[in-house]
């Protein structure tokens, strides 16, 4: 995932009810809107599900995302977070390879971005990394010239600043 190209990061509460996500899919698919990324939780109140959606802001005007998503019934509020106003959050896990000789220097690479060791195996490591996106996607490229053997990114998550609840 790459932070260059403009976006938008919208908090959509919907009611937790069957096919909610499908429809909010498929109105970004119908309109040609661009996900970026998508996430989706329980809120503390199981009526409702909490969607974090970046999207990329070339693809899809704020304004006709926000009147479209509106239009969808299950709906209940949307709301903007602009960066100075949010803090985003993002969530790698990755297995790399460490090839013999290798060893300290995952290990330098893992302390200077203050990942997690969560599994050691032959020549296998797991980590995990949560940071904003930048410094996810420069974690992430910082373990390329090992060898990534997998990995999964969870996208976004925000949450409004304290000072602007």
């Amino acid at each position: 995932m790459t932070t260059e190209t403009p976006s938008h990061t919208l908090v959509v509460r919907v009611e937790n009810k069957p096919g909610v996500l499908a429809r909010v899919a498929g109105l970004f698919a119908r309109r040609g809107f661009n996900i970026v990324s998508l996430a989706v939780a329980p809120t503390e109140n199981t009526l409702f599900s909490r969607l974090t959606i970046v999207v990329d802001a070339e693809s899809a005007p704020l304004e006709q995302v926000v009147k479209q998503l509106d239009k969808l019934i299950n709906v209940v509020d949307i709301r903007e977070l602009a960066p100075a106003e949010s803090i985003a959050r993002e969530l790698i896990l990755v297995t790399v390879q460490v090839k013999d000789g290798q060893e300290d220097r995952v290990m330098k690479n893992v302390e200077t971005f203050e990942a997690n060791i969560l599994s050691v195996g032959p020549q296998k490591i797991m980590v995990s990394l949560s940071g904003n996106v930048d410094q996810v996607d420069k974690f992430e490229a910082s373990l390329e010239e090992f060898g990534i053997i997998e990995i999964q990114r969870t996208g976004t998550i925000a949450l409004a600043n304290i000072d602007n609840i």
